[in-house]
């Protein structure tokens, strides 16, 4: 049986995560924007009508909006939420439009770049706080000690005392290393490089696609060899500030190099589309993590950041990418693509916006309980 939890969590759960990051997100917009001298109307977190706010002395409405989804600044000059300009209004001191190039650009980049510095500090800090879990012998656990009842390691011609040195071309220092480098590709066969009596060659090998669930019935599919190394004690070495900090941009890498393979293999068919997850998802998973205690909370807070980062830097427009890719056309162009064009830009990215937002809360509802499946 799965773990089921009050309904109360999640809801609890879902404001306890997105409302920080959305609001440290539009607080990047807002303090750089403000640090170039550019005015703003709104801050916002949600959408929709206003439930509560004030006006502070610059001028700035400060408000809470009933569809918690997200947030967004409205600078001045800015015909509405979306940051689309108002062509038809005379540019004045203070406005968005009024700063130079490189000034907008940034102020649209300093969303994104602040989710990604959250989840920066979340990782540096648990490597500063617990230290970096290493292998007592890295090397050791690359070497295969066991196989699975169903194992297409050995089907293919991997035998025991077998060093595994690379995955795809890529080295693995550590048992961590070939388990993550194969559960991203079920179904796919992938090159096995192979160390065996002072020699080394590359086995091809099908990966299974192998169907996990969580305690509470989260259900995904990797891909496994069935192997298993000779997996001995880990140490946690201390870990200073400025190693940690390098440490944790790893870690970020590491972690959009899996969302964007894992949404690459939906488009490719390779996964489903059930995968995905909208709002709803990220609900009940912030709940459960909650649940789990902070830190799995916090680690969760730092994924959800950079995927934030991540889908806000798609030159879609009405998203911070979108922008980025203007100004891109406007640095080459010498010259700001024509209102007309900016108009229908806008309207079509907000349409796209919201057909994926509509897309992915279907699938949501459809993994519902009472839809069945």
């Amino acid at each position: 049986m799965f773990e089921t939890l009050p309904f109360w969590v999640y809801p609890l759960g879902f404001l306890l995560m997105l409302g920080p990051l959305v609001v440290l997100h539009e607080l990047g917009h807002y303090l750089v924007g403000r640090m170039f001298g550019v005015g703003a109307e709104a801050f916002s977190v949600g959408f929709g009508k206003e439930i509560a706010g004030f006006t502070d002395k610059r001028g700035t409405r400060w408000k809470l909006s009933a569809l918690p989804l997200g947030g967004y600044v409205q600078f001045q000059g800015d015909m509405n939420p979306a940051s689309q300009p108002n062509a038809e209004a005379p540019v004045r001191k203070g406005d968005f439009q009024a700063a130079t190039l490189w000034q907008r650009a940034l102020i649209v980049a300093a969303g994104p770049a602040a989710n990604v510095l959250i989840a920066i500090g979340i990782f540096a800090a648990f490597f500063m706080i617990f230290g970096n879990p290493v292998a007592a012998d890295p090397a050791e656990e690359t070497v295969v000690a066991a196989f699975a009842e169903d194992s297409p390691a050995r089907e293919a011609g991997v035998q025991l005392g077998d060093r595994i040195v690379a995955v795809e071309g890529e080295e693995t220092r550590d048992f961590r290393d070939i388990s993550q480098s194969i559960m991203l590709y079920p179904g796919r066969e992938l090159d096995i490089t192979i160390e065996r009596d002072g020699s080394t060659f590359t086995v091809p090998v099908v990966a299974d696609r192998v169907e996990v669930s969580d305690q509470f019935g989260n259900k995904t599919v990797i891909g496994r060899i069935g192997v298993q190394g000779n997996l001995g004690e880990r140490v946690f070495e201390p870990v200073g500030p400025i190693a940690a900090i390098g440490m944790a941009w790893q870690e970020c890498i590491e972690t959009v190099d899996l969302m964007v393979t894992g949404i690459s293999q939906i488009f490719t068919g390779e996964r489903s589309v059930k995968e995905l997850g909208g709002p709803i998802t990220i609900a009940k998973v912030s709940g459960e993590q909650l649940s789990l205690g902070w830190l799995e909370f916090t680690s969760f807070a730092a994924l959800i950041s950079l995927n934030l980062a991540f889908i806000n830097l798609l030159p879609i427009p009405a998203l911070d990418g979108g922008h980025l890719a203007f100004y891109a056309v406007e640095a080459i162009r010498r010259k700001p693509a024509s209102p007309r064009s900016q108009e229908w830009a806008f309207r079509t990215g907000m349409a796209l916006v919201l057909a994926l937002m509509l897309f992915v809360t279907v699938i949501d509802l459809a993994k519902l309980p009472f839809f069945g499946s």
